[in-house]
């Protein structure tokens, strides 16, 4: 479905509400901003008040020891003159043996000798550099920082419904712009935040695990050539699916299911046999695909294809009623084996179905003889036919059956 065109009167909404969350985003960015260099500055002046610290420790402590050297000789020389004074001064016997131990302490006291002191070149002392050009390059990285843009380059085209899923496509408005990667995000309309979804060069993108009847809010930017930036957000616009997603039937010996029973794997089991969708939700008009998620040993009886009812008891979708397409490329039709053959499917391929119906003969509520187109595709390559079939199929079941283990594979 394509964007109808809004209405005159409610063009202004866009407009005011991407120009609120502009101003919300600039705000919260530049706030972070201030935090960070704040945090960056602190963490550099702690780092130099550090490293003035580690200076002066390591330079004051030889001076430090030095001083606390010569006080202790100076008190050393201050206590052997009093002593001297005093063996001068006592009597005879007294003097002698005061002035005889006086001789003794001088004699081993080496008042003459101080410690090295350092010369002044050898003193360091401290300063700080500081380079004002920092202030004029953060002033001039400051104001070309950021900018605002009223034009984004890349622009939402189109939604198409898909079972369980929307198949979002975008195209480049700016004919200047060189796109090298596109980012698409989305949410329930009632969640409050985005989520990529998709990050490539395609400019489509199937997103699954959708809800029916669920508005779900889609956006898409894009990075120019050689950038790093991402460009401004796309208007957000609007998409849901009425589709019920497609299912695995759950409980079949040999085969194991996802949480959302699209995805089924060949497990270790003996028991062979087709797996078939819960109900017949594949309706003519609609591409019904295949992806390959990962592969097993192959076998001409595999196969992957649509059927007009469920039959238990066989174990290959290469009978009647049914096309099909083996993982070895070969297309059956109603059990025959056709002479057109699609490439081999591998780990990553991806097969689709559509079909639409061509009826023959008159209508009628009991059915009649109807011919569907089929066209099948695999790996870049598509074989068609006609179905003939004897009753009327607007909605068939889809199936899968694998004689190995290890064969995944997602249906949408």
């Amino acid at each position: 479905m394509r964007f109808a065109e809004p209405e005159g009167f409610l063009r202004w909404l866009p407009i005011r509400e991407s120009a609120t969350l502009t101003r919300d985003v600039l705000e919260q960015h530049f706030n972070d901003l201030k935090g960070t260099l704040k945090k960056l500055l602190d963490e550099r002046l702690m780092s130099l008040l550090q490293e003035v610290d580690t200076i002066e420790q390591e330079s004051i402590k030889p001076l430090d020891e030095c001083q606390k050297l010569i006080e202790h000789g100076v008190s050393t020389a201050d206590d052997l003159l009093r002593e001297g004074e005093s063996a001068i001064c006592g009597d005879v016997e007294q003097h002698n043996e005061k002035l005889c131990s006086f001789t003794k302490k001088a004699l081993h006291i080496q008042l003459d000798s101080l410690p090295e002191v350092p010369s002044l070149v050898d003193v360091p002392c401290l300063s700080a550099q500081l380079d004002d050009c920092l202030l004029t390059i953060l002033r001039n990285e400051i104001f070309r920082h950021g900018t605002v843009a009223s034009h984004p380059p890349v622009q939402l085209e189109e939604f198409v419904e898909k079972p369980g899923g929307i198949l979002v496509r975008w195209c480049k408005v700016d004919d200047d712009f060189v796109p090298q990667d596109y980012r698409l995000q989305y949410r329930k309309s009632t969640a409050n935040h985005f989520e990529d979804v998709y990050v490539g060069s395609e400019t489509e993108f199937m997103v699954l695990h959708i809800d029916p009847n669920v508005d779900y809010q889609f956006r898409v930017c894009a990075r120019g050539d050689g950038r790093q930036e991402w460009s401004p957000w796309s208007v957000p616009q609007i998409g849901r699916t009425t589709l019920v997603p497609h299912e695995w039937t759950a409980g079949l010996e040999g085969y194991s299911l996802s949480s959302r029973r699209n995805i089924a794997l060949r497990n270790d089991s003996q028991s062979c046999g087709v797996l078939y969708s819960k109900a017949p939700t594949y309706f003519c008009g609609q591409t019904l695909t295949f992806r390959i998620e990962t592969v097993g040993q192959p076998d001409r009886r595999d196969s992957l294809g649509v059927c007009v009812e469920q039959q238990n008891g066989y174990d290959s979708l290469q009978r009647d009623k049914a096309v099909c397409i083996s993982t070895n490329g070969a297309v059956f039709v109603n059990g025959k084996e056709m002479t057109n053959q699609l490439p081999a499917v591998t780990s990553g391929s991806t097969v689709t179905f559509d079909m639409e119906v061509v009826q023959l003969g008159p209508p009628s509520t009991e059915g009649g003889n109807f011919k569907l187109r089929v066209t099948i595709s695999s790996n870049n390559r598509e074989v068609v036919f006609d179905w003939v079939l004897d009753q009327c199929c607007v909605s068939l079941y889809f199936g899968c059956s694998f004689s190995y283990p290890g064969w995944k594979v997602l249906v949408f």
